[in-house]
Formats: C-alpha cells, structure tokens, sequence
C-alpha cells in the first residue's frame, strides 16, 4: 500500500509533534518523579503547577489514573508518536504503519477516558470547564480522527488525497 497525503495529516503532524513535546518535557520528568511544585527544579513542572493550581489539583497529589496516563504518555505515546511523525511526514509506505497508528489511536481515546473520568468524577473536578477543554478535548479528538484515517478500507473507498 502506498501512503498518500491525506488533509487531516495537516492535523495530525503537529499535533504529533506536540504530543512528543508534551511527553518529554511535562510527562516524563513528572511520571520519573520530578515534583510539580513552584520550585521545581525543572522550569516546564514550575509552569505544570501554576495549571495545576487553577486547573487540575490532581497533578498536586497524583491518583494512580493519572500517573497511569503519564507514564503513558512519558514511556509509550512519545515513542509511538516520533516513529508516526517520520511515517507520515515521510509518506513512508511501512506496511505496519497504520496498524501502529490505529495501537496509538485506540489507546489514546481509553488513556483520555480513564483520564476525563479521574478529572470529572474525582475530588478536583475543574473550575473553569472553557479553559480546561480545549487544552484537553484534543487528545481525544485528533486520536479519534486517526482511527478514522488508518482504518483499513478497499482500494475503492479510499479517502482522496488533497
């Protein structure tokens, strides 16, 4: 199978490439220990804890669903998210590259489930719903998107190039 441009790539390869940004400057120091505190000795947790203040309390005390999803994101998603980026951006035709893209896609949408349901049901639901969604909504949206790009279609139901 050849790998040809597709419209919502435009989406996808910078999204990708702050999801791997995301993974290794917020999630890995945080998933490897480093405290989200207003002095801490790494600069990105500093500002994670200004958020954390006003947003998500529960990156103060982490609840094992969260450090699941870190660990995760540190460990996981940044791995499958840089191997992605090349495939796309490269329009290499790996033959494995949309199975991997539907594995990272299905466990992003059940990482943000288990996430949102911490977040909402948990002690430290967030106050200001405008400015905690958008920053949120898309590691749920852009994954589901993907799932739709990579699902294995006939040659002739194949979305058209842009």
């Amino acid at each position: 199978m050849t790998l040809t441009r597709h419209r919502l790539d435009y989406l996808f390869l910078p999204f990708f490439v702050i999801g791997i940004l995301n993974s290794l400057i917020l999630s890995l120091p945080e998933s490897l220990g480093v405290p989200v505190t207003a002095d801490s000795p790494w600069p990105p947790l500093r500002s994670l804890h200004s958020w954390a203040v006003e947003q998500e309390p529960q990156h103060l005390h982490i609840p094992p669903t969260l450090q699941a999803s870190i660990l995760y994101d540190g460990f996981v998603q940044s791995v499958l998210l840089i191997v992605l980026t090349i495939g796309f951006w490269k329009l290499k035709s790996w033959p494995w590259l949309m199975t991997l893209g539907l594995v990272y896609a299905v466990s992003a949408v059940v990482n943000m489930y288990f996430y949102f349901m911490q977040t909402f049901l948990g002690p430290d639901v967030p106050p200001h719903l405008g400015t905690y969604l958008p920053m949120n909504l898309p590691w749920l949206v852009i994954p589901m998107l993907l799932i739709w790009r990579c699902w294995p279609r006939p040659a002739s139901a194949r979305p058209v190039a842009a």
